[in-house]
């Protein structure tokens, strides 16, 4: 598989009246051709602002300090964000699935409007032929009698319709690579399933590759070939998905674990263990690790030394920790 998207050392920091707030500090991540990866964590870790950055989406007063974002062969930061050059990409070969379908569809315009807009502007169609590919799109993310809703109105759709409508657009010039932004967070838990399984056989049908950036360990453990983990801005553990989930080597990833109910256990048979605490103040970082004030697993060394590096942790495996928990879980 070839890398579409790489991610090296990306700083995305906002300018704030209270300080300076480190959102995204320093993280790298890759991605292949037709691969699911997931970026998990808890709200505010930086996940949504990560993908932001990657698209060019950063508004004022926030900045990308530093990195660099390979894309086709291109640094994606030689582009301006609202140039030609980005124009081009965006929407057409990198998408993104937000989070609030309801408020990211424009409620004065139809369904068609908006859909044939991006096949107009991207594919150089006419207004005829958009129209019958983006009832054709509909009915690919199976949306019943496409051919009759697509002149409805954003409020006229359920939130699970008005989902797959903006899947219908992700993918609508074959993307290269489509972000999922909490894609599931505002429908049922019956047309979650819907929907992630939708996206896995897009993916496997266009070669798509999937970012899906979510809290929900159970959504990146059934699709995810490869997940990183985010804490405070940082990466903190990263590696296979099945890897991860059967020997988690990070405390806080491991915490993450603890914390949810796992299919096919017994009850009672494991107590659900929270994080206490809460994370830390982005703007008043500490200079060890971000994690020690939470962390169970703690010694000496954690309390006097930096907040450590990603390190080699075996095979595709990486971790930012200098203890090892194998044995004390």
């Amino acid at each position: 598989m070839s890398v579409v998207l790489d991610v090296e050392n990306l700083k995305t920091y906002f300018h704030t009246e209270y300080g300076l707030v480190k959102a995204v500090d320093g993280i790298s991540f890759n991605i292949n051709q037709g691969e699911i990866i997931g970026l998990v964590g808890e709200s505010g870790c930086g996940k949504s602002v990560s993908i932001l950055s990657v698209m060019q989406l950063i508004l004022t007063p926030g900045e990308i300090i530093e990195g660099k974002i390979t894309f086709e062969g291109k640094d994606l930061r030689q582009f301006e964000a609202n140039g030609p050059e980005m124009r081009a990409i965006r929407g057409s070969k990198m998408t993104m699935i937000f989070q609030e379908p309801m408020t990211s569809l424009n409620p004065v315009l139809t369904i068609r409007r908006q859909m044939t807009e991006i096949l107009e502007l991207h594919l150089d169609m006419d207004r005829a032929s958009a129209g019958e590919r983006a009832v054709e799109l509909l009915r690919m993310v199976g949306v019943p009698d496409a051919a009759s809703r697509i002149d409805d109105y954003p409020h006229q759709f359920s939130g699970g319709m008005r989902q797959r409508v903006m899947i219908a657009m992700a993918i609508s010039c074959n993307p290269m690579i489509i972000f999922a932004d909490e894609p599931t967070t505002a429908v049922d838990v019956t047309t979650q399933a819907q929907l992630l399984e939708l996206m896995k056989d897009l993916v496997t049908r266009l070669n798509t590759a999937l970012i899906i950036v979510t809290h929900n360990l159970g959504v990146v453990a059934r699709y995810a070939q490869r997940i990183y983990v985010m804490y405070a801005g940082r990466i903190v553990e990263s590696g296979p998905s099945e890897e991860i989930f059967d020997d988690p080597q990070h405390p806080y990833t491991i915490g993450l674990l603890n914390s949810v109910p796992r299919l096919g256990e017994k009850h009672g048979t494991r107590k659900l263990v929270p994080i206490y605490g809460v994370p830390p103040n982005l703007i008043n970082m500490p200079p060890t690790c971000a994690f020690l004030p939470r962390c169970t697993y703690k010694t000496a060394q954690c309390e006097k030394e930096p907040w450590p590096a990603l390190r080699s942790a075996g095979d595709n495996r990486y971790l930012s920790c200098y203890v090892d928990v194998r044995g004390k879980q």
